[in-house]
């Protein structure tokens, strides 16, 4: 394997996350090889969108490029290097801000950055398969990370409670991607619709839970919850909005205006 350090930049960072941010052009002198870390990093996401996550390796990746497996190494130290730069690509660019953006509160432009999350999460479900194991780094993410602290910057938090906020809401967008993902992820094994699948569920439950040993379940058995407006995000929404109308009282308290 490579040094990570071999023709480096300088900065001291993993040689993948130099060549993400244009530090370092090619891993070694010679003719401009054929082979680029952009390549790799596609072969290993068009591998984990079309047989998950459990189809990367280092090996299998190579064999899609036509390359040996040590040849990756001179680009990526280590499969946990490739998962960060593809989830970096997965995950893209924040989409640009409308050009009415600027009039908008901190309370919508939130709204819109945890929900183009959870889409590009819901679309990329892969992403959810690759643990995180260090602070965001990569082009895109800070991008994302700072669209995200720049919706609260008219307001009166501290740096580290904006920081908090985006961690709050980031950890919502991805549980509950990952929570649908799981149960899609069932369903099409099971061969059954959401509906007939949704209907087993409170089958399930009736057959299970009563008004003596579960009064509470009962209640929700005999309500619309699982039959009503139909709303599909209506679990995320309700989620986001109690977590911001938390965030909006303290932003009132810390400029007078909490009544």
């Amino acid at each position: 394997m490579a040094d990570e350090d071999d023709e480096g930049g300088g900065t001291g960072l993993p040689a993948s996350l130099e060549m993400a941010w244009g530090l370092r052009e090619r891993p070694g002198k010679g003719p401009r090889p054929t082979l680029t870390l952009p390549k790799i990093v596609e072969a290993a996401v068009t591998l984990a969108a079309g047989e998950g996550m459990d189809a990367v390796s280092m090996g299998r990746v190579a064999k899609e490029l036509g390359v040996s497996t040590m040849s990756l190494y001179r680009y990526v130290a280590a499969k946990e290097e490739l998962y960060v730069l593809m989830s970096d690509a997965g995950v893209g660019t924040p989409p640009p801000l409308p050009p009415e953006a600027e009039g908008r509160g901190w309370r919508e432009l939130l709204t819109d950055w945890a929900y183009a999350q959870r889409a590009v999460l819901m679309a990329n479900s892969w992403i959810l398969r690759i643990p995180i194991t260090a602070p965001p780094a990569t082009p895109n993410q800070l991008a994302w990370m700072d669209r995200g602290l720049g919706a609260m910057a008219g307001t009166d938090l501290a740096e580290g409670e904006k920081l908090s906020t985006i961690i709050l809401i980031g950890g919502l967008v991805r549980n509950e991607a990952t929570m649908a993902a799981d149960m899609i992820d069932a369903i099409v094994k099971s061969g059954v619709t959401p509906e007939q699948a949704l209907a087993r569920y409170v089958r399930t439950l009736r057959l299970l839970a009563g008004p003596e040993s579960h009064p509470a379940v009962t209640r929700l058995l005999d309500s619309d919850a699982f039959s009503g407006s139909g709303e599909p995000d209506f679990q995320f929404r309700f989620a986001l909005d109690r977590l911001l109308d938390g965030l909006a009282g303290l932003i009132d308290s810390r400029s007078g205006s909490a009544p």
